[in-house]
């Protein structure tokens, strides 16, 4: 089962974990894997920190690290006040009307309307305007360190970050949501294409894996491609194999293991529901996101409420409901349970509370090696 990319980045199989928890992407390294952490929702200064404690957990053994970096440098963006002046007072007051229907209780720390706020564990959109003068210190900390991949999920990674990264031997993986994303990717330098299927969680495209990853391969032609979106078991991870992917990139499957960082509550909710429970949804980011459907994302649908706003200026919006939930939910206050939620993919329907990361790593490559057998001897019921 190990693929050439395998021997490129030093890991024993071909499976990558995307996650914001810096515990489940070290356990993913040390089972074999390639562990990739999620560091939109950081600071220079913590993602230093994190990096730095990724070292010591992986013991030489390889990991990434995942930002989403614009790839075109715009002087003129606006800083963090211009955006927020951007915002309608009508979009500010429908926000506080929804949580006050769900009985959210304001935060106890007092609030001003476009603060960043902190999160703790959760990845909160708002607090990072997605800029490069914004992202661009998280850059320089991740080329300062032994991390083996950097992945983009913004387009494509421009020059300046390619060389940079190059020239330290690390590989550039990029995310593209259609064929045609990844010839850009191709035509830029990117070493790896991680193509996100329509099933995935968080921001994802509109083409289903079945389809995606071959015309994805094809399309690549030659060069990598990671097979993401829906892949949370190891019958799935083979058929991307068989498909043509170097490996899958896997982020669902590890929400409800305990070490990741999702809120109890919200770990609940997903061992709760079916593959039909997820949405794609601005409500969030501004930017289509799949997560779990839930009273916030039904009324960002309804007509009759205001539109989205595009990002950063919805993520902003929605940085002190989507606290406020999380930590009203976790307190059981009100009705915040009802309405709390998380980015998951359709794989949700096959999470299961309380297991550990190794114990589902484990799970998934037995069940790939046990089906790419059966492939190979011809024993395949039809």
């Amino acid at each position: 089962m190990p693929t050439d990319l395998c021997t490129r980045l030093g890991m024993r199989w071909p499976l990558f974990a995307f996650s914001h928890s810096k515990q489940v992407a070290a356990a993913v390294t040390r089972a074999g894997g390639l562990g990739v952490l999620g560091a939109a929702q950081l600071t220079a200064d913590e993602l230093e920190e994190q990096l730095a404690w990724m070292d010591q957990q992986c013991g030489g053994l390889p990991y990434g690290v995942d930002l989403l970096v614009p790839g075109d440098y715009d002087e003129g963006a606006p800083d963090r006040a211009g955006f927020i002046a951007q915002i309608p007072q009508e979009h500010r007051d429908f926000t506080q009307r929804f949580l006050a229907e769900y009985e959210v209780p304001e935060l106890a720390e007092g609030y001003e309307f476009g603060d960043v706020v902190e999160a703790g564990h959760l990845p909160i959109t708002g607090n990072h305007l997605y800029t490069p003068a914004d992202v661009w210190p998280c850059v320089e900390v991740a080329l300062a360190s032994n991390v083996r991949l950097f992945a983009n999920a913004l387009g494509v990674a421009s020059p300046q970050i390619l060389d940079g990264f190059h020239e330290r031997g690390v590989l550039v993986a990029g995310l593209a949501g259609q064929p045609r994303h990844g010839e850009k990717h191709k035509a830029a330098g990117t070493d790896i294409v991680i193509c996100t299927g329509y099933e995935a969680g968080g921001h994802t495209g509109e083409i289903g894996s079945m389809v995606l990853i071959p015309d994805m391969v094809d399309a690549c032609d030659g060069l990598p491609v990671l097979a993401g979106g829906g892949i949370a078991s190891g019958r799935q991870m083979a058929a991307a194999l068989v498909l043509g992917a170097s490996g899958v990139w896997c982020g669902s499957v590890w929400l409800a293991t305990e070490e990741a960082e999702t809120p109890e509550v919200v770990k609940r909710k997903f061992t709760q529901a079916r593959a039909i429970d997820t949405v794609r949804s601005k409500g969030y980011t501004g930017r289509p996101a799949r997560q779990l459907s839930t009273p916030w994302t039904d009324a960002w649908a309804d007509p009759r409420n205001p539109e989205t706003l595009p990002m950063p200026l919805q993520g902003i919006l929605s940085a002190e409901p989507q606290v406020r939930m999380t930590r009203a939910a976790e307190a059981g206050q009100g009705r915040a349970e009802e309405v709390v939620g998380y980015f998951v993919g359709q794989a949700v329907g096959r999470l299961r509370h309380g297991r550990s990361v190794a114990e589902v790593f484990e799970e998934m490559i037995t069940e790939c090696d046990a089906t790419l057998a059966r492939v190979r001897s011809g024993d395949i019921a039809i």
